[in-house]
This record gives C-alpha cells, structure tokens and sequence, in this order.
C-alpha cells in the first residue's frame, strides 16, 4: 500500500563533516636558514610548532609528521620538534619530498598534503648509489628538474604541496611559483620580522593577499 508521508512527517538530523587529513610538514634544516647572521631557523620551528598543536588540539583524527631535510632527508618524531637544529649545509628538496610521499602513502586519509618550510632553493640531490650530489651555485637545472618530478609525483597522488617561504629573491619566488602550479597548492611568503603575516599566494584563486 502507498504510504501517505507529509513534510511534518520527517525529521532532518544535520551534522557537519570533517574530513580526515595526513599532513607532513617539511622543514629545512639547510645552513642558509642561520647565514649571514639571520636566524630564519626559528620562525621556521615557530610556524612547524604551531601547526603541529592546531591540528592535535583541532584535529585529532588527522595525522601529523615531520620530515627535516638538508644534504639528505629524515623523519624525526614530533616530539623532538623542539630540539631540531640546523645542518648540514645544502638543501635536498627532492629527498624530502619522497620520504614525505613514503609516509604518506602509510596513511589511509581522505585528504593529503606536505607543508614545506623553506628559505632555500633546491641544491642537492641523492644520487641512485646514495652519493650526495651537491651545487650551490643557482638553480642547477638537473636538481630543479628532478625535484620538480617529485612535485609531479605529488600531484598524481593527490598530494597537495603548501610552501611557507622565508625568503623572498627571485629565482626561489619563480621555483616556488612552479611548485605551486603543478601541485594545485598555496604559498605564502613571510620574513623573520614578520613571522604573523603571511603573503598568500593562492594559485587556484590566482589571488595574491595578505594573511594574518
């Protein structure tokens, strides 16, 4: 028989629903975050200190880990964040961006993302028999563009790449502006003085503005 249902009949129960996000955050422990005298080392454990209590006061169901990169790259327990210091010398994105891609393919989340912490341009590479292959001098096009395969990699996993930026010359912008637009992720652009306020650059929105 048809049953005879009317709007007062039926009772709506709305939730909200949240997603589950794997996030590793990537910090750069290269010598150029303490050079010439400037400590951007410490903002950097600042921002990577405060995203690591967001999201276990916040988000308890994410996932959170943190991969420290400088010739090579490793991961190092969260709670021993504080005690990170800086060396050796070069930067190693593209090793970093591959244990950051190992871990997270140990996750079974809805979302996926690597927050980069960084002031350096790639300038290191571990090469197939575990030499570290090293050039200072520049954007080395071989190490751009095997790190940039890696941002590729990312992307064809779903994995979004966020890039906070400690510094600002214009080979690093253009090199961070090309990972953003392969990875479909969002940049922003501090300095040590000005660690609360963030140049967002969004490039899905194609938008460029101040954060706080």
């Amino acid at each position: 028989m048809p049953l005879d249902v009317d709007y007062k009949d039926l009772l709506v129960h709305q939730t909200e629903y949240q997603s589950s996000c794997a996030t590793v955050v990537m910090l750069d422990c290269s010598h150029s975050m303490i050079l010439y005298g400037e400590d951007r080392f410490t903002p950097a454990k600042k921002v990577a200190l405060a995203l690591s209590h967001l999201i276990r006061s916040q988000y308890p169901g994410d996932s959170l880990n943190l991969v420290v990169f400088h010739d090579s790259a490793e991961e190092v327990p969260l709670s021993q964040l504080a005690r990170v210091r800086v060396g050796p010398y070069y930067t190693n994105t593209r090793e970093g961006l591959k244990m950051a891609q190992r871990i997270l393919a140990r996750q079974r989340k809805d979302m996926k993302q690597i927050v980069m912490i960084t002031d350096g341009k790639p300038s290191a590479l571990t090469e197939t028999d575990g030499r570290i292959y090293r050039n200072p001098f520049g954007l080395d096009p071989r190490v751009v563009a095997l790190t940039l395969k890696e941002v590729a990699n990312c992307r064809r996993q779903g994995i979004l790449v966020n890039t906070f930026m400690l510094a600002r010359d214009y080979e690093l912008v253009a090199f961070v502006k090309k990972v953003c637009e392969m990875s479909r992720g969002k940049a922003y652009f501090t300095t040590p003085y000005t660690l609360g306020q963030f140049v967002l650059m969004d490039y899905l929105n194609k938008k460029v503005r101040t954060v706080h």
